[in-house]
């Protein structure tokens, strides 16, 4: 069995999906596991004819075959869940992957969803929306919790649920709450219901010192969410997530459970983005690119427009030092994507000045980390990533 991890080096959207169907179809029986954020990821995956599917509660490797396990560390959303895992068996991708979700995971609810948009709306902060990160500080800061394990006792769901209602009623001064989201809170109970025969809730002790090997995983591919750089701790506040976005969740998991040494896999689009405001050096220097014409972030109403610029050398230098707190010595993987929607050579600012340079590979001697592979992406699909080797660069059609 091999542990490898998956990190955007930036603030998501970096090809963490890519890269893990790209990893999941290099193993015969591979396992996804999600260890940070939730429904709110959103994991674009191509396929060889061209097929696209946003994951967002199902791991990234399904359309490869992989499992997924949704670890304590994130959100889970039943709705959303419903919604995906419909449209992802309804257009035939792929078999109805196998979902594990652990006990604890902790579960959205209407009234995160409604004061997460309330908040953004005075806050700007750049959220998207979802109820992620109200479900988390709901979660850590309140006696108010809701686990997956709570999902199939009625009279603890609505107990609970109750509660729940009944602490953002105080919080946000509105005594009709309840009755004005009571339709949502219905559409919830519901999606519940539908989602239990969808998921096999599991431990996660036992799961991962016994299940995995039982059922013969030789690969397990840690996804990760968003970014370096919006990581709770490492980021810039108040613009960051309320997730621990680096390989510390992941690590504590290995380390936990004695799992195979980790590879890591390290993803920078050719070019910086963010979706929602925030700071983004270089923001405002000519970018010389061709978007995707299937670019998954659009415009919202919670983040706007996805803003991109040059790499910043100095940032990804930083995101790598993050991640080295918890990765310490373990082997580490550079994927460069989207290099094929560059008009000219990969460009980016070292110590506030902009250099061009003739090959991507070049960029290596201006990081700290010297990876044991490089990895570049010519194509939105897995089959558009090739290893550089010998410092030749093959383009894939």
């Amino acid at each position: 069995m091999k542990t490898q991890i998956v990190l955007g080096l930036g603030y998501g959207d970096e090809g963490k999906g890519l890269t893990t169907d790209f990893l999941c179809r290099q193993a015969n029986l591979p396992l996804v596991i999600r260890f940070s954020g939730g429904h709110q990821a959103g994991h674009t995956v191509v396929d060889a004819k061209g097929t696209r599917h946003v994951f967002s509660s199902i791991g990234a490797g399904s359309m490869a075959g992989a499992a997924t396990y949704w670890s304590r560390y994130c959100a889970f959303a039943p709705e959303n869940f419903l919604n995906e895992h419909r449209a992802f068996v309804g257009d035939g991708l792929a078999p109805a992957p196998a979902v594990f979700v652990d006990a604890l995971a902790q579960v959205t609810t209407p009234y995160d969803v409604f004061h997460n948009r309330a908040s953004e709306k005075i806050n700007a902060h750049g959220s998207c929306g979802m109820g992620f990160g109200a479900t988390m500080e709901r979660n850590e800061t309140t006696p108010y919790r809701l686990y997956v394990q709570d999902l199939f006792y009625p009279s603890v769901l609505e107990q609970k649920l109750m509660a729940i209602g009944e602490y953002y009623r105080r919080k946000v001064h509105n005594p009709m709450l309840m009755v004005d989201l009571q339709e949502l809170v219905a559409a919830f109970k519901s999606a519940v219901a539908q989602v239990l025969p969808l998921i096999e809730v599991v431990e996660e002790k036992v799961f991962l010192e016994k299940r995995i090997y039982q059922l013969g995983y030789d690969a397990l591919i840690f996804e990760g969410s968003q970014g370096i750089l919006l990581d709770r701790d490492f980021g810039f506040f108040p613009n960051v997530t309320r997730a621990y976005t680096t390989s510390r969740n992941a690590m504590e998991l290995v380390g936990t459970y004695r799992l195979p040494l980790p590879e890591l896999y390290y993803i920078t689009r050719a070019y910086q983005t963010r979706h929602g405001i925030g700071f983004l050096s270089n923001e405002g220097l000519k970018l010389d690119y061709t978007p995707n014409p299937r670019e998954t972030n659009v415009y919202n109403e919670w983040q706007g427009h996805q803003r991109v610029a040059p790499l910043d050398v100095d940032l990804l230098n930083y995101a790598l030092d993050s991640d080295r707190n918890f990765a310490g010595s373990a082997p580490k993987n550079l994927v460069i994507t989207c290099l094929d929607q560059l008009n000219g050579p990969l460009e980016a600012s070292i110590d506030g000045q902009i250099q061009a340079f003739d090959a991507p590979e070049a960029l290596l001697s201006h990081l700290k980390m010297k990876p044991r592979h490089l990895f570049l992406s010519y194509a939105d699909h897995a089959g558009g990533v090739q290893e550089c080797q010998s410092h030749l660069i093959i383009h894939s059609t």
